[in-house]
This record gives structure tokens, sequence and C-alpha cells, in this order.
């Protein structure tokens, strides 16, 4: 027997899955929020959304979406890869005239700036698939030009990503992610999440990180450069900087001499901004010689 209709007038989560068999994909990453009040808690940590246009990436069988037309965006732009869930979605799309684009396509290939068209910026809001959550928010921090197509972002992770995220130098979980987050966007835990929130029940605790872009980081660095020195620094932890930057510069000891940095630290050691004033002095490198 099916059960109460939710605040939207359509059936509930459980109902859909059932009606659907959209049993969660482990090979998609898939986790389904099925609890409304939940989802639209994490639908309110965007802020008003009434006049804006949020982008989902993932929105299985519509828990987050719907939260988030219930809270009042004027659209919702979602991105799926899982063809069994667009009949879920279409039927959320019929209940909100106008209001849900729902495209099948792979996150991971979507061309944003020309998917958004005339739209200025939008918000981003998502429970990420684990498998290629920290892929996609390299792709959306690596973005150019920047400021970026965002001007918000509310994801879901692992804890374990999330702190990573916002790790500060000298701990264990301070690495790459840390600095390219940290350098291009101010960014922050603002909820955590059980293993039974979800449907099925991961084996690890989740967490939601709010992004908001820093219009002009400092130092200003090229990212891409950012992105080499941080993969060298924190591909080889463990090592001293003069060693671990031999992969990308034959000079590693003069390249730090220049940032004002002891050639014995470790990558841990640095902050943020020691890792964008080393990509500085590349860029200007380079450019010396081109």
């Amino acid at each position: 027997m099916s059960s109460a209709p939710g605040p939207d007038g359509l059936p509930p989560l459980r109902d859909v899955i059932e009606r659907y068999g959209l049993n969660a994909k482990k090979s998609l990453g898939q986790n389904f929020l099925l609890d409304l009040n939940l989802t639209r808690k994490i639908a309110r940590l965007a802020g008003d959304l009434s006049e804006r246009t949020v982008v989902e990436i993932g929105p299985g069988p519509g828990g987050l979406t719907r939260a988030l037309l219930i809270e009042g965006a004027k659209r919702v732009i979602a991105i799926e890869r899982d063809d069994r869930c667009l009949p879920a979605l279409a039927d959320i799309s019929a209940r909100y005239p106008g209001r849900l684009e729902v495209h099948a396509d792979d996150a991971l290939k979507v061309d944003w700036r020309h998917l958004l068209g005339d739209t200025a910026s939008a918000s981003l809001v998502a429970n990420l698939p684990y498998g290629v959550a920290s892929l996609l928010l390299v792709n959306w921090l690596e973005t150019e030009p920047w400021p970026p197509w965002y001007d918000r972002m509310v994801l879901m992770f692992q804890r374990e990503v999330a702190e990573r995220i916002v790790a500060a130098p000298k701990s264990k979980a301070y690495g790459r992610l840390s600095v390219l987050a940290q350098w291009r966007t101010e960014a922050r835990i603002v909820m955590q999440l059980p293993p039974e929130a979800f449907t099925p029940a991961p084996k690890v605790s989740s967490a939601i990180v709010e992004f908001r872009p820093i219009a002009q980081p400092r130092p200003s660095c090229r990212v891409k450069t950012l992105a080499r020195v941080t993969a060298a620094a924190f591909g080889q932890r463990r090592k001293m900087l003069r060693s671990s930057l031999k992969q990308i510069t034959a000079f590693p000891e003069l390249l730090l001499r220049r940032a004002d940095l002891a050639p014995e630290k470790r990558a841990e050691d640095l902050s943020v901004s020691d890792f964008a004033r080393l990509a500085v002095i590349i860029d200007e490198s380079d450019a010396a010689i081109a």
C-alpha cells in the first residue's frame, strides 16, 4: 500500500524507487537520501534560491531535486547519467512545469558555460557520487576563466574527503585538494551526516562542504601551475621539498630560495599562499624563457 504523498504532492521516494526499480548501483557510487526533511535542510544551506538557477549532479530518484524545488529554486538543471532515473525525474518535471531541466549526461564531460547559456551564474548543489566527487571538484576549482560560472557550491562528500578539503597545514589531511580549494574559495564544512541517513547506508560518514569563490585569489598564479606544484610536493610528501620538486624544476633549491622557503621543509609545512608563491615564480620563469 502506498504511503501518503510528500509536501509537493508527489509519492514518497521509497515508492518511487520501488515503482521504477531504482536500486542504488554501487558501480555509479549511488547512495540515495530519502528523507525529504533532510534534503530540504540541505537545500536551505544554499541560501535564498527564489531567483537562482541551481545545478544538481546525480539526482537519482530526485530526493534533493524535489527539496530544491520545494524550497523555491527558480530553475534546477539536473545532470543524470543513469537512464533508469529519467522517468522518476520526468514526474518531478511535470509537477513543476518549466522549472526542472534534466540532461542525461556525464557530469565529467559537460561544458558548463554552454549548458547555462545566458544564465550569468548558478549555484551548484549536489550529493556527489563518491567515486568521482574529488575529480568533479578539481574540475570545478580549475575552471577558467575565473570567477567561475557558479557563485556557490554546496557539495556532499565522504567525511574524510571533506576534512581534506578544509584541512590546515601541518596536518595529515592537508594536501593538494586543501590548497586548491582554499586558494580559490572559502570552504567550510556545514553539515555532517551518518551512514544511516542514506539508502543503502555506506560504510563511511558524509559531510557537506560549502564553497564560496574568491573573486581574485592571491597570490595570483596560473591554476594549472599550482596543480603541478602541489602534485609534485604532495606526491612525495615525506620528502623534503628540495627533492620532491625536482619533478618540475632542475633547480628546486633556487626556486625555494626565491620564494623565501627553506629547502628542508616538506609539503605539509607550506601554507596555501606559499604554494601559490612558488607557482607565481614558475610562471614568471616560463614567461621569461618564452
